[in-house]
């Protein structure tokens, strides 16, 4: 692709610090925190002080001022590397904090966005229940009034930095009976499980946040892959949550959580086609200096094959996620276009790691090499912020809408 149909200096210069933090910092220590299923508190310290988890939020929240862009080519960048690393930086981003940035009152961007735009503390977006999974509108977690305050009762669970974060954006149902327009989304707080490790890293809990009694994390869960990465249930019991932590107005949580994941989903591209690129690059590697039959396997046309066909599908996923991206920094719709992007990349990301370990042969079904590793985070793209049969439901139906139009 060439750069210069989207990239501006500042999106090269982003793009290239991005990939100087990853090679010389992220990827020396992937596969150790992979191993351990652990949360990489210290490079994740980095990646603030860095100004990466607060990108395209104006200075004036403590953000660093960039455009969606910039933003894209972070997550981008670094699922080459690593996407334990790359969607610590989506989901705080995207899923934790933007509902806050716009939805949220004067009073609540200034309470919230500067601690999460620097990265002081991590923010998680609970959507996805035990029963409520595709089917998001089917919420469980309820919201009760009560005086100055909302009660809330429920559990939602697969959530990105639920036990690390002390953040959280959630939805809970305040009107039964009325379907998705019954449901409300709310701020509430807590404090991190990892204390000990984040206190160590100087980063990760804010001691001006009040926990809120009952709101807890629930059990961490084993992952296939996006091992250091965070995921686990959160736990709501009686929790008391002031009627200004009501993020938007009532029974506008599901509307707005749904454009959320409009967004989401151009990151979650972002991230997949890292991963692919990622993958073709140690494959293309691989091929040059791995020698069968007296010469490199890059000489055999089958070999040449699998690799031509894995970088011209990477070129049309770049066009798709970026073109999706200039949509949305233009103020244009971009459903369609994020859920086609979406699909293609996370698909792709499975079909060209798989290609990757084939090419690396025995040794890519080893931990000596990256590329078993990047077959295990692909997996998730095809599942995690919708589907791909969700996606093809939310594609299927504005080409529909478009021909009746």
């Amino acid at each position: 692709m060439d750069d210069g149909l989207y990239f501006s200096d500042q999106h090269i210069a982003v793009r290239d610090m991005v990939r100087a933090f990853a090679r010389d910092e992220v990827a020396p220590v992937a596969a150790k925190w992979d191993a351990a299923g652990e949360f990489p508190w210290e490079t994740v310290k980095r990646m603030a002080e860095l100004g990466l988890l607060g990108v395209p939020w104006p200075e004036s929240l403590g953000g660093a001022g960039l455009d969606l862009l910039s933003y894209v080519i972070v997550i981008h960048e670094l699922a080459k590397v690593d996407a334990s690393h790359a969607i610590t930086i989506s989901a705080h981003t995207t899923l934790g904090t933007s509902p806050i940035v716009n939805y949220g009152t004067d009073a609540q961007r200034r309470r919230f966005v500067p601690m999460l735009a620097a990265g002081r503390v991590l923010a998680g977006f609970g959507l996805t229940e035990p029963s409520a999974g595709s089917d998001a509108g089917g919420t469980k977690t309820t919201a009760v009034r009560r005086g100055a305050s909302y009660v809330l009762n429920g559990s939602k669970i697969f959530i990105t930095h639920g036990g690390v974060g002390e953040v959280f954006v959630v939805t809970a149902v305040t009107t039964p009976g009325v379907g998705t327009r019954g449901i409300s989304s709310f701020i509430v707080t807590k404090e991190t499980v990892d204390l000990p490790r984040a206190t160590a890293a100087g980063i990760g809990h804010d001691s001006s946040l009040v926990p809120m009694p009952g709101f807890r994390a629930g059990k961490k869960e084993d992952k296939l892959g996006w091992r250091a990465s965070d995921t686990r249930e959160l736990i709501m019991e009686d929790v008391e949550v002031p009627a200004e932590n009501l993020l938007g107005p009532e029974g506008a949580g599901f509307a707005n959580f749904m454009r959320t994941l409009d967004s989401g989903r151009i990151g979650m591209a972002a991230l997949s086609l890292g991963l692919a690129e990622g993958a073709y690059e140690q494959a293309l590697r691989y091929a040059t200096v791995r020698h069968q039959f007296g010469q490199p396997i890059a000489a055999f046309q089958g070999v040449q094959f699998q690799l031509s066909d894995m970088a011209t599908e990477i070129e049309a996923g770049k066009h798709l996620m970026y073109h999706a991206t200039w949509l949305a920094h233009q103020g244009k719709p971009f459903t369609k276009a994020a859920a086609m992007a979406k699909l293609y990349c996370s698909e792709l990301a499975m079909r060209a790691t798989i290609k990757a370990v084939q090419l690396h042969g025995g040794y890519g079904y080893t931990k000596d090499y990256p590329v078993e590793r990047m077959m295990r985070d692909a997996k998730i793209c095809e599942i995690g912020e919708g589907t791909s049969e969700i996606q093809r439901l939310v594609i299927a139906r504005h080409l529909l809408k478009e021909l009746l139009d």
